[in-house]
């Protein structure tokens, strides 16, 4: 089984993995993996999705190989099947972070072995498992009342948040994604998902989710995104709008400043360690449960 898009999964296959979790929350050696190894591939910039995923997987008792893209045959034109087809004989799974969402689905079509998405320009699938799983951890409540509460993204609409709609739509939660028009996804989604320019959407949320305003990739347009993006900043006075247990959540990196306050980061209701934090068990949980499929 791969996990190429949060659509890959279902609730149940969710709570599945969930429900894996608490045996994992530890940072002590559970050796279910011993001697798999597992290949991870970055073509972009990480901090704490290859930490997470290379400590865990030694956690795991599995060995992880990193995989330099540059220094692989690959950058000299061999193809992804032939690349592909070479891990299958060496590897037992295969955690790629890359700049184009269809270089996964091209693995996957001749990968033999479980293949993870740890991040492309479509989705983020497994941040988003992770953050759930934080929501639920936090808020106290199971899976089956996650819909009793009003979830609000403030941003741009990127490979997070698309993966917190789909995550949405699954899961039948009440959320609302607060994007300006001209950036906002084309797609049509359920009625459990509201798009929306307004910033007072953001009123009497449980959860407020934010992310960065410029992508790896986006460097150029900076100065016009934060034009556009500016009145759209998760601060003290628009926290206030939100209940006042409301918690606070951010993907990381952040920049301070910009789509979120230094204030409201670093404040009561903020949650992002514990957000990070939880990545590392999360997907312990998630790679046992793709193995033992």
């Amino acid at each position: 089984m791969n996990l190429v898009s949060i659509k890959d999964l279902t609730k149940q296959q969710i709570k599945e993995i969930y429900d894996l979790v608490p045996k994992y929350k530890t940072k002590d050696l559970i050796p279910e993996l011993k001697n798999k190894y597992i290949g991870l591939i970055f073509e972009k910039p990480s901090t704490r999705t290859r930490i997470s995923f290379e400590v865990g997987i030694q956690q795991l008792g599995a060995v992880p190989i990193e995989l330099n893209e540059k220094q692989l045959q690959i950058s000299r034109g061999e193809t992804i099947k032939d690349t592909a087809n070479i891990f299958n004989c060496y590897l037992d799974g295969l955690i790629l972070r890359v700049k184009k969402h269809d270089t996964i689905l091209e693995f996957t079509r001749y990968s033999k072995i479980p293949v993870i998405n740890a991040l492309s320009d479509k989705e983020h699938p497994c941040q988003i498992i992770s953050d759930i799983w934080t929501i639920i951890e936090s808020k106290k409540i199971s899976l089956d009342e996650i819909n009793k509460i009003k979830f609000v993204y403030i941003g741009d609409a990127n490979n997070v948040s698309m993966s917190l709609i789909y995550i949405s739509e699954i899961l039948n939660m009440n959320s609302y994604f607060i994007i300006p028009k001209k950036f906002q996804p084309k797609e049509k989604f359920k009625e459990n998902i509201v798009i929306t320019d307004d910033i007072k959407a953001i009123k009497d949320s449980d959860i407020v989710y934010t992310d960065v305003w410029i992508s790896m990739g986006q460097e150029k347009e900076r100065k016009k995104r934060i034009k556009i993006f500016k009145p759209y900043q998760l601060n003290s006075e628009l926290l206030a709008l939100a209940k006042k247990d409301c918690i606070v959540m951010h993907c990381l990196p952040a920049n301070r400043g910009l789509e979120i306050a230094e204030e409201v980061l670093d404040g009561k209701n903020s949650i992002v360690l514990k957000q990070a934090e939880n990545r590392l068990y999360v997907q312990k949980a998630l790679i046992v449960y793709l193995f033992k499929r």
